[in-house]
């Protein structure tokens, strides 16, 4: 049996990313509630609720990588990465429910249109486009390769187009005096963020149940390892995430001579670490098995 282990991953660079993340939206949280007493918005107030939401998930994502860099146990054979994972999963349903409370407000609106201060919510909104836009920047890069970071900045990318959803209507309003447009926009806005929303949802579930990790092609892994020099076959192939950065395989190995193990080995390692696998568990037999089920073991 051939085990391929690594250290715990680095996260300094995105904790330092999340901690100023929390502060600055934190600060953007407590200058929107201040206003909204102010002016008396309900709609300020609502707002700085929601954005306290999100600096909850951003509080979270830190959370998992700290719980991530854990090391292992006995209880906890991968240490804690798995929270990773389902923290990516709280944090789509927590947009959901986002959206489902502002299609609620804006149908609430429709029936009930409140007067609004135009030009105070345009110019705090504002102020939210730029902190909520510069929090979205600083987790662009990470979202790429991290479905949990993928969350937060997600979070963050909706909460811009909210900002500048108020903006408009607050501009409208303060020009028309059309309160309509209010909840008109906010239903747009709901759309975009429930459609973003989806594939996030639809991969934190996957990975949740052990699925195929995303950019991960079974038949690919397959076929690259099929043709290596000296693999006759590879079968009882699995694949899972074990964060959201770091995916692990284990297989079966046929090769013609169990004295080429140690060099097929390294190659079938390269190869895995090429496609996304950062973690595997190979077993490998030889032609002449006759153990039922290819259960042979070296």
């Amino acid at each position: 049996m051939s085990h391929h282990h690594h250290h715990i991953p680095k996260t300094g660079g995105k904790e330092g990313i999340l901690i100023l993340s929390i502060v600055l939206n934190l600060l953007f949280v407590a200058v929107e509630a201040a206003v909204g007493l102010l002016e008396n918005s309900l709609s300020l107030l609502s707002d700085a609720g929601h954005n306290l939401s999100d600096v909850f998930s951003l509080v979270m994502v830190l959370v998992a990588l700290k719980l991530s860099a854990i090391h292992a146990n006995h209880r906890f054979t991968y240490g804690y990465r798995k929270s990773t994972v389902l923290i990516s999963l709280l944090n789509a349903i927590v947009l959901l429910i986002a959206v489902g409370a502002i299609v609620i407000e804006s149908i609430h609106k429709f029936y009930s249109p409140a007067a609004v201060n135009g030009e105070a919510v345009s110019w705090t909104a504002a102020v939210g486009i730029v902190i909520n836009g510069l929090t979205a920047l600083l987790l662009m890069r990470g979202q790429k390769t991290d479905i949990n970071v993928r969350g937060a900045f997600l979070h963050m990318a909706a909460d811009t187009l909210v900002s500048l959803g108020v903006v408009v209507s607050g501009v409208i309003i303060t020009l028309t005096g059309w309160n309509l447009i209010d909840p008109i926009v906010s239903l747009i806005i709901a759309i975009v963020i429930l459609i973003s929303t989806w594939g996030l949802l639809s991969a934190s579930l996957r990975l949740s149940m052990d699925g195929m990790p995303e950019g991960i092609d079974l038949h690919d892994i397959e076929t690259k390892m099929r043709s290596l020099p000296h693999v006759v076959d590879v079968h009882h192939i699995h694949v899972w995430a074990i964060s959201t950065t770091e995916n692990a395989l284990t297989a079966h190995i046929v090769v013609e001579d169990l004295s080429l193990m140690e060099q097929t080995k390294q190659q079938l390692k390269e190869s895995l670490w090429k496609t996304g696998i950062s973690h595997s568990t190979l077993e490998f037999e030889t032609t002449e098995c006759v153990c039922p089920n290819h259960d042979c073991e070296q």
